[in-house]
């Protein structure tokens, strides 16, 4: 450790912290622009230069490691000085195009010139001018705004290694550029120079002139396009999820996040929802409250009795599950399935091995694993389902739509039960079907494919009287077992969750935002 003075504050910090850390951990961000947690620093944007006594130079806080006894002033005047002159020539050549950039809310080059930049810029020539490039895949590149700071090069360089980028000419004319023709088109994680840019230089063509950032809510997450667990946050407006940003996690994901995860949100914003409970009467379905609903769904379960087969999907969190389980324990036991799409192969960061876009393309198929589930059918997530078809007793689907299903799934089943957010043709045939939430309209926990239990929380309003499935099953199983019902996620994996072995001892408020590991190892599903 070493002890040193930053704006007359005392810190002590690790050996090797550099300097812009080590101000960090006091509460002063120094500003800077080539620097990222995630890159090399090549102390090239000359913003972060502070005062350190006995220097014969103002010295670049990012790479200038923090000493015994040094004495530093981040907001000298000589260190306000140069950043002032460092931003006023960034400003010589950027367009004054704040109101229709994209990075507008987010951009650093706003914040930075808002605190301590020139009230009015004193440059008499004309700006040059670039224009706007396709770089390919979901990138655009605005080289007016650009303030060269590489991040955007380093990134495909170190990170995904996958070296597409590159800084050409000199000068005041230098500006980034792709090889040849082929651009990032056929990358798999190009998406993050985006999120990494500190100006409105390289902007998604996804998310172009679809919102201001201000308008958005910020919610924290899981991806839930496969079973790396990535932490994410949900930007939504008008109830509609907006776009997914990686949220930092260095256990999981670091900061990034694949461009297949990244652009799959579009199914949590589809219509065509179930909103309120079905109940089949003759050869039609009547919608009724919830109260009827389901006490009409348990006489019938205590009438009929036998046997009970289950479908889950691996997109249900680990609170609906063990609720599923619990019902299905409740009425006599059964067998769960799930069914669960692989991928041919792994995509992984190279400059960061432990993340990939993994084979399992759903969230929880490790929970279910740890659950007891059993997994069926192809890798292209269908089949499997013929035991469960065929059953004569009760039969209940969690989350699947039984998409590849034909009409008559379960027909002689002496009760089906659907519970999920879509009714296909297979579904209809359903004596009850009870609309249930996403996991981006509910709290919740995913497992990750190494075990690692994490939370997410909801980030929009659910439809109709859609309700979570831990809540409804929770509610059969309860009435039950006559037992207190659960009316929290937090009780819910108290009561259910946790009370299987490979996640005993597991609290649910220290998860947190960053997640803990089971117990007991699992082996993760398609391992």
């Amino acid at each position: 450790m070493v002890t040193l003075t930053i704006d007359g504050q005392e810190v002590t910090v690790p050996r090797g912290t550099t300097l812009l850390k080590a101000a960090e951990s006091v509460g002063t961000k120094v500003p800077h622009y080539c620097y990222h947690d995630g890159l090399s620093s090549p102390a090239m944007c000359r913003l972060c230069l502070v005062e350190v006594e006995g220097a014969p130079k103002l010295q670049p806080s990012c790479v200038t490691q923090a000493q015994d006894g040094q004495v530093v002033h981040t907001g000298s005047p000589n260190a306000e000085a140069m950043r002032r002159g460092v931003l006023e020539f960034y400003l010589v050549n950027h367009p004054l195009d704040c109101p229709i950039c994209d990075q507008s809310g987010e951009c650093k080059l706003q914040d930075f010139v808002h605190a301590e930049g020139r009230e009015h810029g004193r440059s008499r020539e004309p700006k040059r001018v670039f224009g706007r490039d396709d770089f390919g895949g979901d990138v655009l590149f605005y080289g007016d705004r650009c303030v060269m700071c590489t991040r955007c090069v380093r990134f495909m360089n170190e990170v995904e290694q996958d070296p597409r980028l590159t800084v050409v000419e000199r000068g005041n004319r230098s500006v980034i550029d792709t090889f040849f023709e082929r651009g990032l088109d056929g990358t798999n994680w190009s998406g993050n120079i985006v999120d990494i840019c500190p100006v409105g230089a390289l902007v998604s063509k996804d998310f172009l002139y679809k919102q201001r950032a201000w308008d958005l809510d910020h919610t924290p997450s899981i991806c839930p396009s496969c079973s790396q667990g990535c932490n994410i946050d949900l930007h939504t407006r008008d109830n509609l999820v907006q776009r997914l940003k990686p949220r930092t996690n260095l256990e999981v994901n670091a900061h990034w996040m694949c461009d297949h995860g990244r652009h799959n949100y579009e199914f949590m914003n589809r219509g065509d929802r179930i909103e309120a409970p079905l109940v089949k009467e003759g050869d039609r379905h009547t919608e009724v409250g919830w109260k009827e609903a389901l006490s009409t769904m348990l006489d019938r379960a205590r009438e009929v009795g036998g046997t009970v087969r289950a479908v889950a999907s691996p997109f249900s969190c680990n609170e609906d599950l063990a609720a599923l389980k619990a019902v299905v324990e409740a009425l006599g036991g059964g067998e769960i399935v799930y069914r669960l799409a692989r991928a041919e192969e792994e995509i992984p960061l190279k400059g960061m091995p432990t993340l990939a876009r993994r084979r399992d393309l759903a969230p929880n198929g490790t929970g279910a694993d740890a659950l007891g589930l059993e997994r069926v059918g192809d890798d292209d997530g269908t089949g499997g389902l013929e035991t469960v078809s065929s059953h004569d007793g009760v039969v209940l689907v969690l989350g699947d739509a039984l998409q590849d299903q034909a009409a008559d799934f379960a027909g002689g089943a002496s009760l089906f039960v659907y519970l999920g957010t879509h009714a296909s043709e297979a579904v209809q045939g359903g004596d009850f079907i009870l609309p249930v939430t996403t996991f981006a309209e509910q709290e919740g926990t995913f497992t990750n494919r190494v075990g690692r239990v994490q939370r997410f929380w909801p980030g929009l309003q659910a439809p109709g009287a859609a309700r979570p499935a831990w809540l409804v099953l929770g509610a059969v199983a309860s009435e039950l077992t006559e037992a207190e019902p659960a009316n929290t996620a937090a009780e819910a994996f108290s009561r259910w969750v946790a009370s299987n072995e490979p996640f005993a001892g597991l609290d649910y408020a220290s998860l947190g935002t960053r997640g803990a590991s089971m117990n007991e190892p699992v082996s993760a599903a398609g391992d």
